[in-house]
Order: C-alpha cells, then structure tokens, then sequence
C-alpha cells in the first residue's frame, strides 16, 4: 500500500476560547472528534457523500481534507462539501494541500469551504538540506501571509524525514524557527514524531502554542506503519494532557494502514477514543 508519505511525495483569524477546542469535560471524555479524511481515500473518491454520512453516523465532528485524484474536495466544491459537513453536523475544519501553481485558488477554496486551517501537506521543494530548510520556511511566511488575507491560519504537516540532522541541526527546528511565528503554524503528526525517537512534549514546551493541529495516530514500531488506537506505541493519554501547552485546537484521527478495512479501522479509533479516560 502506497503511504500517505510517499503519496504526498509523489503527487503534485481565528476565534479564541473554548468552543473552538476539542472538549474534554471533567469525565476525562473526549469530545469534537475529528478525522483526516485521507483515512478514508479510496472510499471518499467512490462516494464522497456516502462516506461522510457514514463518518458523521460513527461521530466524528471535525474533518480535514486531504487532496486527491479528483482535486481539494474529492470531486466536490468548496461549497457543496461545506454544506454536506454542516447538515451532516460537522464542520470541513482544515485541508491539506501543496504550494504550487494552484496554491491561491486552493487558498481560495478553503475559505469558501470555510476553513480554519490550510495545511501544506509536503515541501514545496525537495532536499534534505539546511539551505533548503530555510528556503521553505520563507515560503511558509509568504503563504501564511496569503491565508491571513483570507482570515485563514496556515500550518505545516510533518512526516518522519523532516527529523534528520543536517550539520548537527534537526531540519524539523529550522521550519519552526525560520519561519514567522505569528502566522506560521504547526500540525504535529505524533505518530511519525514518535517513531522517529522524538518526544512531542519537548516540542510543546521549547515552542508553546505553535501546534494548533495534532494528526493522532498510533505507530507499529516494527512495520513503520499506522495501526489502530492502543495496538502501537503512542500514549494518547499523555498526549492529551499536554494539549494546552502545545496550543493545540483540534487533533485529527489519521490511519493510513488498516487490519481490514479503512471504515471499520475509523470506527474503531472513534470508540477506543469514546472510552477514553484521562
């Protein structure tokens, strides 16, 4: 199976306060979940709307697109997936998408989707280079600039290579570090994070409230692969209660690989959530 990392590789002002987070009450239940939608791909490319309704029926309230074959919304318009999220009871939070050629109309598209979040899903420009590294970084500021405009928050997606050291720097810190602060934002894959040896938290406290987007996902050590909730490596719990400190906003369920099949690996995530304590 193609990984989303190899797929991303290979193909082409925000309201504060706590409505606008996953909520968890004092019961430790997690609420407002939400569902990367590349979870789901080949189901969404065959029937867009039967999968939402089939998503939206397991609970999932928040739901980041990811772009495919068929364009940002799976061969629907920004307007018609809005309206389909919103009367199925979700809301189309975040997008992933890539600085290119098409990079204003997909900035275009995601306000008239009504985004929050517009997510560049890979780098825009390949090497694993400090120079390069910070070429991205300035291109992340200038297409933050351009979300701004369209009163959306711009944000960065990492995998497992921008972890490598180069010249005894981690290239992951200098897309941080290099790029404008205020408008430049983080969505933390934890999975992938994770399997590459790095803990999160260090994140969370050396950069506070740069990791508005979590992608919560758990990792089989040995395949180097996505799995369900509670059959990998990351301790969502501890993650979860260091949300604040990471800035975090909404956290979006993503599992690439599946025992069975994409839907049955969602509802199971979703449940393993429901019954969370924390």
């Amino acid at each position: 199976m193609t990984s989303r990392r190899n797929f991303l590789k290979t193909s082409g002002s925000l309201a504060a306060g706590a409505l606008l987070l996953p909520t968890f009450s004092e019961a430790a239940k997690v609420k407002n979940v939400g569902i990367q939608l590349y979870t789901v791909r080949k189901e969404m490319l065959a029937d867009a709307v039967g999968t939402l309704k089939q998503l939206a029926k397991i609970g999932y309230k928040e739901l980041e697109s990811a772009r495919s074959d068929k364009g940002n919304f799976y061969g629907l318009k920004p307007k018609e997936i809005k309206k389909i999220a919103n009367d199925l009871g979700m809301n189309v939070r975040s997008g992933h998408v890539h600085i290119d050629k098409d990079w204003k109309r997909s900035v275009d598209m995601a306000a008239e989707a009504g985004q929050s979040y517009l997510v560049c899903s890979s780098l825009p420009s390949e090497g694993q280079t400090v120079s390069n590294y910070e070429r991205c970084a300035d291109l992340f500021s200038k297409a933050a600039e351009d979300c701004q405009k369209a009163k959306l928050v711009f944000g960065y997606h990492n995998h497992d290579y921008e972890f490598e050291k180069k010249n005894g720097k981690v290239l992951y810190d200098i897309l941080i570090e290099k790029s404008d602060p205020k408008l430049v934002k983080m969505e933390m894959d934890l999975g992938w994070a994770i399997l590459t040896g790095n803990d999160p938290l260090k994140y969370f406290a050396k950069y506070p409230g740069r990791f508005p987007l979590w992608h919560l996902k758990d990792m089989d050590a040995k395949t180097k692969e996505s799995t369900e909730f509670g059959k990998g490596q990351i301790n969502i719990v501890k993650m979860l209660k260091n949300m604040d400190k990471a800035g975090m906003k909404y956290f979006f369920v993503e599992q690439e690989e599946y025992p069975k099949t994409a839907m049955e690996s969602a509802k199971y995530d979703f449940d393993y959530l429901a019954k969370l304590n924390y």
